[in-house]
């Protein structure tokens, strides 16, 4: 019997062994769903501790409940695991593993490397790999296909190998791992038909490209195109900001449109993994070619400036009440990426602490979602911290404050009730500094 069939058979009777590398914000949540399938899954971690959570049937990320890990670990669908070797027991394998930027905003290849390795040594016939993992195109077809058939092996016939990118979005209560729809590309047709028929037993729609190319471009225009327009309506933000014209007024006027109009709003930067760095994969693949992404480059610019841009605002503000920047204490309101996560990803609120505290400032910051910053080798010194307590004494206190994550259990007229200063970027008080502006001085783009 031909590989294809065999594993198609499989596919039919449901009884696939997945292995899943890398249990995190991509991987578990994908487990998970895989398992809840019916689907036997064998996640694979590096790390011990994640490893041992996820058999001890607790959860590490917070969109996944520990209540499901614990209820598949019950039922023998989910286990986690430090041994690579046992790779060679799966039939389908998912690369999750994290495809971060190097100092040059070249794309760090290593885990992927890794993890290709990794299969390498075990890769049988009849596997399905399955590359998640965000990165610049050809990255499948060029650095994982060349190791996979070093052995022997040919794909299309004896293994089979496609690409399909995570479209996880943390703290989403719509759309989750299941219900976003899913695009997969294969090297061959039987590739993709393969990988298709797998996904649709836990992704509830599955969208087949021509290649793995063609996947891997697609996530990338997508993190583009929001990062190019956030990258736009911040320079609106600095524009409005030289021309004395609220930002915020000029955005809801202008989404009344109610056609050719996305509404995109500024903020104190770009945060997470996929915005800040995924159109850099690509722009580092056409740089390879001898092309320039001009608009990525600009846009790239315009994001990177925005947490500078805020602190000046800040000393702005606080040279119109009187005051010195330095010295100032001056109390940073979220870390996380975005609002009610506790991801803290290329989080601009870590440069800007970071900026406060080589300018002399007396800071510190509150985020209910993150109790502690701690050093890593890529955390900033000066944003390493725990978060205070958030008291109507420490509102006083305060020089300003500064909303830079905008979360939603935060009583913002509170806030206003109690600050000095308050430098918003997020619009968050819009509706609450009114009601005291002898107390609550809202400086905003």
């Amino acid at each position: 019997m031909s590989t294809f069939k065999s594993l198609s058979g499989k596919i039919d009777r449901r009884e696939l062994v997945c292995g899943v590398m890398g249990l995190g914000y991509v991987g578990l949540p994908l487990a998970v769903e895989m398992a809840n399938a019916g689907l036997k899954v064998i996640g694979f971690e590096v790390s011990e501790r994640v490893a041992a959570l996820v058999n001890s049937g607790e959860s590490h990320i917070k969109d996944v409940q520990g209540a499901d890990v614990a209820a598949l670990r019950r039922s023998g669908k989910l286990e986690a695991t430090t041994d690579m070797a046992r790779l060679g027991e799966c039939d389908v394998i998912s690369v999750c593993v994290p495809t971060p930027l190097g100092k040059t905003k070249d794309p760090d290849m290593s885990f992927i490397v890794a993890a290709t390795e990794g299969i390498v040594e075990r890769l049988r016939p009849g596997q399905l790999v399955v590359l998640e993992s965000t990165t610049y195109p050809g990255t499948t077809r060029e650095l994982m296909l060349p190791r996979f058939e070093s052995g022997g092996l040919t794909v299309g016939e004896d293994f089979f190998l496609c690409f399909s990118p995570e479209r996880v979005d943390p703290g989403n209560p719509t759309w989750h791992t299941r219900n976003t729809p899913k695009v997969l590309g294969g090297v061959t047709a039987k590739c993709t038909e393969l990988g298709g028929r797998v996904y649709e037993l836990f992704i509830d729609q599955v969208v087949e490209v021509s290649s793995p190319e063609a996947a891997e471009l697609a996530k990338l225009l997508e993190n583009t195109f929001r990062m190019i327009n956030i990258g736009l309506v911040n320079e609106m933000a600095m524009i409005c900001d030289r021309l004395g014209v609220d930002v915020w007024e000029v955005i809801e006027a202008a989404a009344t449109k109610p056609f050719g109009y996305m509404k995109f709003t500024p903020g104190p930067g770009l945060g997470g993994h996929c915005i800040p760095l995924d159109p850099h994969y690509l722009a580092w693949k056409m740089r390879t070619l001898h092309y320039k992404t001009r608009m990525i480059e600009l846009a790239g610019e315009i994001n990177t400036e925005m947490p500078a841009f805020w602190v000046g605002k800040l000393q702005d503000a606080l040279n119109d009440v009187g005051k010195a920047l330095k010295g100032s204490r001056v109390l940073v309101l979220g870390v996380a990426y975005k609002r009610d996560i506790d991801d803290l990803r290329e989080s601009p609120a870590l440069e800007i602490l970071d900026l406060l505290s080589q300018k002399g400032v007396v800071s510190s910051y509150h985020d209910p979602y993150v109790p502690e910053i701690v050093a890593d080798g890529h955390t900033p010194s000066g944003a390493v911290g725990k978060s205070v307590p958030l008291t109507d004494k420490l509102l006083r206190q305060m020089d300003a404050v500064m909303v830079v994550t905008d979360h939603s259990s935060i009583d913002y007229q509170r806030v206003c009730d109690h600050a000095q200063l308050v430098i918003d970027t997020r619009n968050a008080c819009a509706k609450h500094d009114a009601t005291h502006p002898e107390r609550a001085i809202v400086a905003h783009a």
